[in-house]
């Protein structure tokens, strides 16, 4: 008799017997004693078989002891069919091998996702950044200009370093044929005048002493503008030392002005410029802070035309002390203003410049702990105030 997908309950007497059944049939074929025999030795008179019935069903049998006397009846045993069980077990294993697929389908679609998505574009920027490295400043990734993809992102910072790199590298090239040819200018002036003295015999002749002082002033020139090259490689290197000090910034503005005055009215320019009655301490390298000071009135100078007045002014505010060099040049137009201080840099109204002079002088303000601003307005002048920190003895 089958018991398939049911349950069949039996009592059983002392020998093992069926007594009865809820089928009402003697159980032959599908019991096997098995598990009254384990009942009997177990302790807790509890006995457990899973076999075969005689129909080739599977089968699991609980047998137990009845504690206490009840007539005939000694055990009680519960049989079903493993059957159902089966099947449960074959229908959670496809589930699992569908999930297991799923999975699988999602890894491997994740995996792809990742290649293309991130690892492809690595790759990319890998090998910009190599051609970068080799000197291809022009080569450029495409940007989505997505601000939630971290790899666009990246990519966008590429670009810009390649740009950035590009226009150093052009400024570069460009102070070099500069500076070459600033050079040039001065040694063939002193090559020729070198030529001409060659020819006269007098020194007393007007011609001697007029090419003497070309040579003179020249070789100056050219002094002054090989220092200004060493002192931006020392400053930009970190070589440089600065011998601060306590200092009257009024005297150090006052030397350097008195220094640039003839220069001034020999180029036909108005100084103007009122020596404050007051010291105004300051903490800084009395050479350096001379350099920027002739290095400013220099540029107001140079663009500055005949009849223009060059204005300096000094004042002491709570914490920093200011000077104002105020010219009424040709002024500076607003594309080149924001890239005055860079280095290398030649605007488009640069005359005879190397493109490092405020450069200089933006990178020794920043070392003694002071600001340097430019305002200016095309065709009218331009104005630089420089901050200092006011010196207080401890």
């Amino acid at each position: 008799m089958p018991i398939r997908n049911k349950y069949e309950f039996m009592l059983l007497d002392s020998y093992g017997g069926v007594i009865a059944s809820s089928s009402g049939t003697n159980a032959d074929g599908i019991v096997t004693g098995i598990d009254f025999e384990q009942a009997q030795e177990a302790s807790d008179g509890l006995g457990v078989a899973v076999y075969r019935t005689q129909s080739g069903e599977l089968v699991m049998a609980a047998c137990y002891l009845v504690p206490y006397a009840a007539e005939d009846v000694a055990a009680m045993r519960l049989v079903t069919s493993l059957t159902l069980v089966g099947a449960q077990i074959k229908n959670a294993l496809a589930v699992s091998v569908v999930i297991a697929a799923v999975i699988l389908a999602f890894t491997v679609m994740s995996g792809l996702y990742f290649i293309r998505s991130i690892v492809v574009p690595l790759g990319q920027v890998e090998r910009t950044a190599a051609s970068i490295a080799r000197g291809e400043l022009d080569v450029r990734l495409p940007v989505t200009g997505n601000e939630h993809d971290e790899v666009d992102r990246l990519r966008g910072t590429i670009n810009r370093m390649a740009e950035g790199l590009e226009e150093t590298e052009k400024m570069k090239n460009e102070f070099i044929s500069s500076v070459s040819h600033e050079l040039r200018t001065p040694l063939t002036s002193i090559r020729g005048w070198v030529e001409t003295l060659r020819t006269l015999d007098d020194p007393a002749d007007e011609n001697y002493r007029k090419g003497l002082e070309i040579i003179n002033n020249e070789t100056g020139r050219l002094y002054n503008m090989v220092e200004e090259l060493l002192d931006f490689s020392r400053l930009q290197n970190g070589r440089i030392r600065m011998d601060c000090r306590p200092l009257d910034l009024v005297a150090e503005l006052t030397d350097a002005v008195l220094f640039c005055e003839a220069r001034i009215q020999r180029e036909g320019l108005v100084l103007s410029y009122t020596e404050p009655e007051e010291m105004i301490p300051v903490y800084a390298d009395p050479d350096r802070l001379r350099q920027v000071f002739i290095n400013i009135m220099d540029n107001a100078i140079k663009y500055s035309a005949p009849g223009g007045r060059i204005t300096v002014k000094l004042w002491a505010g709570e914490y920093k002390a200011f000077v104002e060099i105020l010219d009424q040049g040709r002024g500076i137009p607003p594309e080149d203003l924001e890239n005055v201080k860079t280095k290398f840099y030649k605007g488009s109204n640069s005359v005879r410049a190397s493109g490092i002079g405020l450069a200089l002088v933006d990178s020794i303000m920043t070392a003694l702990d002071g600001t340097m601003d430019i305002k200016s307005t095309l065709g009218r002048g331009t104005v630089v105030t420089l901050g200092l920190p006011l010196y207080h003895k401890a």
